[in-house]
């Protein structure tokens, strides 16, 4: 089995075995996104030291090709979940906010039909508003406007990656579930209706399952709860 085929199928060691051997920036990048599909499975919060692992693999792509796409987009993806605990502040003192911003647009630069950078970003500018406020959201250049152009694009782009709206919805519910109840719900529901084309989607889908019956019974403020606590 090839290492992107055991990726697929959820064998995420297995994934790492079989490009342990290859050093092409491909291959560190694949790793990276390996990994970090692991930390996303685990069902914990992300394990720091593995974040790192995952961090290494993509600047490992990109010292050998630095307009690697996807290595700039696992090294995106791997800062992000860095600021998971930190606030807005500290996020953006450590770097790692406006670099993984920096990364994710330079892949839309190269190719604008990038749907994983497109939802990547729409996810960024709901949260710096989550965490900053408006205030925040002002300092850093965040704005829902364009986090809304940006899933739009995604969506028409990849209308069935169950993924892409499993993120917008959790990043809506984290952010206000009572002003977006309805359109959560929706994607939800839409995320559901996709067939899955990998492991991955398959554990989104389930995590898309739980928040669905939490947004249909609960108040907003544990749904807030929830959503801030799933990855």
């Amino acid at each position: 089995m090839s290492a992107n085929a055991a990726f697929r199928a959820g064998q995420y060691d297995l994934a790492l075995q079989e490009a342990a051997g290859e050093r092409s920036a491909d291959a560190h990048a694949l790793r990276a996104r390996v990994i970090l599909a692991k930390v996303m499975c685990s069902g914990r919060e992300p394990d720091i030291a593995a974040l790192k692992q995952a961090l290494a693999a993509a600047e490992a792509a990109l010292k050998l090709d630095e307009g690697h796409g996807e290595g700039r987009l696992q090294k995106a993806i791997a800062l992000s979940l860095l600021t998971r605990p930190m606030n807005l502040s500290e996020a953006n003192d450590s770097g790692y906010g406006p670099k993984a911003r920096v990364l994710a647009e330079a892949v839309l630069e190269d190719d604008p039909a990038n749907h994983y950078a497109l939802g990547f970003l729409a996810v960024w500018h709901v949260e710096v508003h989550r965490r900053g406020g408006t205030l925040g959201a002002a300092v850093m250049g965040a704005s829902l406007t364009t986090a809304r152009a940006n899933y739009a694009e995604a969506v028409r782009l990849a209308p069935q990656d169950a993924g892409l709206r499993w993120q917008w919805a959790r990043a809506l519910a984290a952010y206000d579930p009572k002003k977006y109840h309805a359109e959560i719900a929706a994607e939800l529901e839409e995320a559901l209706a996709i067939d899955p084309q990998t492991d991955l989607d398959r554990v989104m889908q389930g995590r898309a399952a739980e928040l669905l019956e939490v947004v249909e019974s609960r108040k907003p403020r544990e749904i807030e709860k929830t959503a801030q606590a799933m990855l």
